[in-house]
């Protein structure tokens, strides 16, 4: 008799433990978790307008009118403060167009939204006023020579900066021969920039990958270091030109239009 209630008492026993089990598991779903998720954010033409207005506006120098495009890329993350919980984590995972990033790489720890969002602000102009330097330092044109404004709302960060220079270079300058730097292609990146046109990594390059094939680029200047996270969700039809300076990065492009040799990843 003592054996036979032994043998029934074990399901009892395993169900009764269950329950602490399933507990969790519905905690850990609610629960806000420390990261953050992202996904493909917006492009814009800095050779174009974005919202109505010029995106590079340059005044005491002749621009030329470029038949390309040149679009930086963003991704789009949760905010700071957005909860962020097991269930969008592992959505986040199983999705190739989705990454989850711990909260602290995508934002600085212990701000509030308002002071990310001005430090974000901060480091995009500072990376505007970097890249009208490096610009005009490669094709060898005085500082005070012309007044570049630079113009991007909605867009906080430095990782436009390379964008931005290659802007610049082209409407002043073009391939040096009359010709667009990009050939007359729809021409995607990112990439942050120095004064002395070194190109710096930027994070998020698969997810901008997938921006730049949405709105139509089919070349991708990708920082050097980070060609295999491009790799790992490049679209279909995508090129990757790989970059570490300014200087490099038209060289490329240089050889892109005339169909000569271009670095890949």
């Amino acid at each position: 008799m003592l054996s036979r209630l032994a043998g029934l008492s074990r399901p009892r026993t395993l169900a009764l433990s269950a329950v602490p089990v399933v507990a969790l598991l519905v905690v850990v779903g609610v629960a806000p978790l420390p990261y953050a998720v992202a996904e493909p954010g917006l492009t814009a033409d800095v050779l174009g307008d974005y919202k109505d207005t010029p995106v590079i506006t340059i005044k005491g120098a002749k621009v030329r009118e470029p038949e390309g495009q040149l679009r930086m890329t963003t991704i789009l993350a949760t905010g700071p403060s957005a909860d962020v919980d097991f269930g969008d984590v592992l959505d986040g995972w199983f999705r190739t167009d989705r990454a989850v990033l711990p909260r602290d790489s995508v934002y600085p720890a212990g701000q509030s939204d308002k002071e990310i969002q001005k430090h974000n602000t901060e480091e995009m102009v500072k990376s505007q006023n970097v890249a009208v330097d490096a610009a005009l330092d490669q094709i060898g044109r005085p500082r005070d020579s012309v007044d570049v404004t630079l113009h991007l709302a909605d867009v906080g960060g430095p990782s436009a900066g390379l964008l931005f220079a290659l802007g610049i270079v082209d409407l002043l300058e073009g391939n040096g021969s009359g010709g667009d730097l990009t050939g007359g292609r729809d021409i995607a990146g990112t990439g942050t920039i120095e004064e002395n046109g070194t190109v710096g990594e930027v994070g998020g390059v698969s997810l901008k990958t997938q921006a730049a094939a949405r709105d139509g680029a089919t070349v991708f200047l990708v920082p050097e270091a980070e060609c295999a996270d491009a790799q790992s969700e490049l679209p279909a039809g995508m090129r990757l030109i790989p970059v570490r300076t300014l200087k490099d990065t038209i060289s490329s492009l240089k050889a892109l239009e005339r169909g000569g040799k271009v670095p890949s990843c």
